[in-house]
């Protein structure tokens, strides 16, 4: 016999403004509890001391996670000169000082060398993972973590405010796998005196971003009226992390075939030259996530959303 899961089939985005000092793990377990939701995930890690923009899967979004993840990211930090700290941030004691300030006119010489695809070595205190240990928390237990350079792919870096002679305000785009405490230190070590981050926002996560943000009071708020209808009020659309593959309008029967598993010919004068990912509705409804290839999609998931 099945075992029945635990709460409701919710499904879709809630795009959380996530508060300083708490886990993506505590928020997500506190956005599932709010909406009694059976199944959730997030897309896209932010630390403690990070706030903004943390999208949380719900039901069958978490199967559009991945299309998330992948999206370009936004954020807006600050970084505090003269010190390095063990995790780059804030939180970890400092390792390495000076005296050396540097200009606006050096920093602004120095952004052009991290936009683009560039290396970048990913902080020790990372998520990343080492024979299936997190390299935070080895870090922690006192090993020596070493990791390696890897490529990343920055869209758009620059100054917005040079609060004072230790204290500057960045705004990068970038994408996957990019970590902005890397950036501060080293931007800090290659303008000889260090650097870490003291503030970081979370500005957008592919299509997610502040304009479509709740907070987490907004949620315990909705959820305390003990009104289903102001709490699912808060949800994005499912299909909302699809946004950048195309979309394909196919009738009931070929749903009820790719629902199947089964491939449906793609009709429309474009349909034999259109390739890779695609996602399929009908009447609305989100059907399925397949593949596009010689006039056909190939489901390789399929959604169930209920009546």
């Amino acid at each position: 016999m099945a075992r029945r899961k635990k709460g409701n089939p919710v499904h879709g985005w809630v795009v959380l403004d996530k508060p300083l000092n708490m886990t993506s793990t505590q928020a997500v377990g506190a956005v599932r509890r709010a909406f009694n939701a059976q199944k959730a995930g997030h897309a896209g890690t932010l630390d403690p001391l990070a706030t903004g923009i943390l999208p949380i899967a719900l039901g069958e979004a978490t199967k559009t996670v991945p299309f998330a993840v992948d999206g370009e990211k936004a954020y807006r930090f600050t970084v505090r000169w003269g010190a390095e700290t063990t995790t780059d941030d804030a939180e970890g004691p400092v390792v390495h000082a000076s005296d050396v300030r540097p200009s606006v006119s050096d920093i602004e010489a120095l952004l052009p060398r991290f936009i683009g695809d560039i290396m970048q070595t990913p902080p020790v205190f990372s998520a990343i993972k080492i024979d299936g240990a997190r390299a935070y928390d080895l870090a922690r237990d006192g090993e020596e973590v070493v990791l390696q350079a890897r490529p990343v792919f920055i869209e758009r870096f620059a100054l917005i405010e040079h609060i004072d002679d230790a204290t500057s305000v960045f705004e990068a785009e970038c994408g996957k796998g990019t970590y902005v405490r890397a950036l501060a230190r080293d931007m800090g070590r290659l303008l000889g005196c260090y650097g870490h981050v003291i503030a970081l926002r979370r500005t957008r996560v592919g299509p997610f971003d502040e304009a479509t943000a709740v907070t987490m009071e907004q949620i315990t708020s909705a959820a305390a009226r003990g009104d289903d209808d102001s709490v699912l009020k808060l949800l994005a659309p499912v299909e909302m992390a699809l946004s950048d593959l195309p979309e394909l309008l196919v009738s009931q029967t070929d749903a009820a075939s790719l629902v199947r598993g089964q491939a449906v010919l793609i009709r429309g004068r474009d349909a034999p030259v259109l390739s890779g990912p695609a996602y399929a509705t009908s009447k609305g409804r989100l059907i399925a996530l397949g593949e596009l290839d010689k006039g056909a999609l190939h489901p390789t998931r399929v959604f169930n959303l209920g009546p």
